[in-house]
């Protein structure tokens, strides 16, 4: 009964954890490509003939941005799924 106790509990802080990784990794995504957009229009109001050198590298950087927030999702998801501290705690128990 105690085995099935500490399984509860891992998945529930891992739940928890999922959670956090999820909700700070898409506010930090949101609040990372906000900045940046602002930053984008500002300079495009300042000197309007670099709008084409700064879009592309606006998008480079909105595409490694949300590449460094899904990163985090498929790790949260591996947790979801195949948890490997469940299996630390069957084979150590």
């Amino acid at each position: 009964m105690e085995l099935v106790a500490h399984i509860a509990q891992v998945q529930g802080f891992t739940a928890i954890a999922l959670g956090l990784i999820i909700g700070f990794g898409a506010l930090g995504a949101c609040i990372g490509i906000g900045i940046m957009g602002s930053k984008f229009l500002e300079a495009a109001a300042r000197q309007p003939e670099l709008v084409p050198l700064l879009q592309g590298r606006m998008f480079l950087l909105a595409g490694l941005i949300d590449a460094a927030f899904l990163i985090g999702v498929a790790l949260a998801m591996y947790f979801a799924v195949a948890n490997p501290l469940l299996s630390k705690l069957v084979a150590g128990g």
